[in-house]
């Protein structure tokens, strides 16, 4: 007799092996709303609030609408598409940009579209899920995958070379990376990137996302930080971070605009965003670029905590703070929790096994004094963390 369950019986045995699995290595998760000081999320510039960037949404639903209506080869253009690229063009010292409707897309897609039969792609072993998935994308479509020690060029720079030595003729190679890696908070040398890329006629492509708006002397990203500002070729960033909003952008020559919007099917094959999330993000560029005290404040605050715990310095406004056991991390977290830190537990897929950690951001929309108070409650939950 046919079954009337929703779920046939074969699925529900492996949904419910696979959430024992999880439950019992103590993986499983679950959706929270947030409670408590913020020192969870993305929100480095305290924007996503801002009464500005909730004012240029409304007057964009207002003047265009609530939703795009079509995708931007169709109908889903408005003026304020076209006005977000060109600024963030402007910003990141590139001849054009393309939106997305977020990282995760623009990564998973990009990198098919760029590469093909006979192609490389080389990517830093601890890169985002995005990156890594549009790498397995364009191994589906022909291309090789290298993977590299973290952050190590001399790794990169033997792989770059034996490919270069056994590829054929007219193969093409990308380089792809993160600028701020987000569960570490460490940062790539992207002039060594570059030099590397250089010698061996490699394309770099640079993941921005926690890096634009928070570093360089006009919240460009990374590439500014480190004195290549204009030079990288492809740059990926996010609105839906520190500039408060949601979506993202891929930034680099107009040649590489014109092939994306042509031949990454997230871009053709996908609504547009919003206009009110145009809008918003708009506004958040403005205040980004115009108040440079946001930035600083996000970057001291972290700088703090780090001194606190005993860390060493980094450029980002991450913070780990390395557990190892995931039930341990979990444990923390709510304890953390329990005291009015909004802190949540990393563990396995997200970071490699053993490596369990609380990671903690800060934003300018924190207090001096709240920091500080998380740095006390911290030492007192990591010296005693069963209590």
């Amino acid at each position: 007799m046919p079954s009337d369950d929703p779920i046939p019986p074969p699925w529900l045995d492996r949904l419910q092996e696979a959430a024992a699995r999880r439950r019992a290595l103590g993986r499983d998760r679950a959706i929270h709303p947030p409670d408590g000081l913020d020192f969870c999320s993305n929100d480095y510039l305290g924007l996503r609030q801002d009464p500005r960037l909730a004012e240029a949404a409304a007057a964009a639903a207002r003047a265009h609408g609530a939703g795009a209506g079509a995708a931007r080869l169709l109908r889903g253009t408005t003026p304020l598409h076209d006005q977000l690229e060109a600024a963030l063009a402007a910003w990141k010292g590139t001849e054009a940009c393309l939106l997305f409707n977020t990282g995760f897309q623009a990564n998973a897609t990009l990198i098919p579209a760029l590469l093909g039969p006979g192609d490389a792609v080389f990517s830093d072993a601890l890169n985002h899920a995005s990156l890594v998935d549009g790498c397995r994308m364009a191994k589906a479509g022909g291309a090789s995958i290298h993977v590299f020690r973290h952050l190590d060029l001399d790794d990169l720079g033997q792989r770059l070379a034996a490919w270069r030595r056994a590829s054929p003729s007219g193969a093409l190679a990308l380089v792809a990376t993160d600028s701020v890696f987000s569960m570490d908070g460490d940062a790539a040398d992207l002039p060594g990137l570059l030099g590397l890329c250089g010698r061996h006629q490699a394309l770099l492509l640079a993941d921005e996302a926690h890096a634009t708006g928070l570093l360089g002397p006009t919240g460009a990203g990374l590439a500014e930080h480190q004195g290549v500002h204009g030079r990288v070729p492809l740059l990926l960033g996010t609105l839906g971070k520190a500039l408060g909003s949601f979506g993202a952008f891929v930034c680099g020559p107009a040649l590489l605009r014109e092939h994306l919007l042509n031949a990454a099917r997230g871009f053709v094959f996908s609504t547009a965003l919003p206009p009110p999330v145009v809008g918003a993000a708009l506004a958040g560029v403005e205040a980004a670029r115009a108040e440079p005290w946001r930035r600083e404040r996000a970057l001291a605050h972290a700088q703090w905590l780090r001194e606190a715990l005993g860390q060493a310095g980094g450029p980002s406004a991450i913070v780990p703070v390395p557990i190892g056991r995931d039930g341990e991390a979990v444990r923390v977290a709510r304890r953390l929790q329990d005291l009015g830190f909004d802190i949540r537990a990393v563990r396995p897929p997200t970071v490699p096994e053993g490596t369990a950690r609380l990671r903690v951001t800060t934003g300018a929309h924190l207090e001096t004094a709240q920091v500080l108070a998380l740095a006390r409650a911290l030492e007192a939950c990591l010296l005693s963390p069963r209590a």
